[in-house]
């Protein structure tokens, strides 16, 4: 039988127990407006988004345990209220090296079709509101390998945030089923 958590996202409205909150800060489009909503993060300097309706909580970074024959990416697994979750390093993921890890870290749990996943970043940002009109796609690159991560591009004030698409980032047969 397989244990699945609760659909709905639980976002933390304060740290507390070692949740963080996420900002309240809602930017964007106005309402009647086909928007979605994104959760922002960082990963050094680069700002990514993911769908918030994906994102189930974001929790501070704790020790994971490693799996043997991993690829490099997966950092390990951690207990999450009775549930294994695999940890993912997107820095990693991404060509820039390992993260290390620091108690500032956040790990966003995400599902990805019917799979519940960590995501290590450095920082949540904020939520936006974006509307569909407003997001650019991904200009063609050397590598099609970079662009199929990703479902967009947005500006947003002065930044520049790369929408993800969970689904092609991670092989999702190889992340075990909670």
């Amino acid at each position: 039988m397989t244990a699945q958590l609760d659909s709905t996202p639980q976002l933390p409205a304060a740290p507390a127990g070692g949740a963080i909150g996420v900002p309240d800060v809602v930017h964007g489009a106005s309402e009647g407006d086909a928007t979605s909503q994104y959760i922002t993060f960082t990963i050094g300097t680069e700002e990514y988004g993911v769908d918030v309706m994906a994102v189930r909580e974001i929790k501070a970074w704790t020790e994971s345990t490693a799996l043997p024959n991993s690829p490099e990416y997966v950092r390990g697994v951690v207990n999450l209220r009775g549930h294994i979750i695999p940890i993912f390093d997107l820095r990693c993921r991404f060509g820039q090296g390992l993260t290390e890890p620091t108690p500032t870290h956040v790990i966003i749990i995400t599902t990805i079709n019917d799979r519940v996943v960590g995501i290590l970043a450095d920082t949540v940002s904020d939520i936006l509101s974006i509307r569909r009109e407003d997001i650019r796609p991904v200009p063609m690159m050397d590598r099609d390998v970079d662009r199929e991560f990703l479902s967009g591009l947005v500006s947003v004030q002065d930044r520049m945030v790369a929408l993800l698409t969970l689904e092609r980032l991670f092989d999702t047969k190889a992340i075990p089923a909670t």
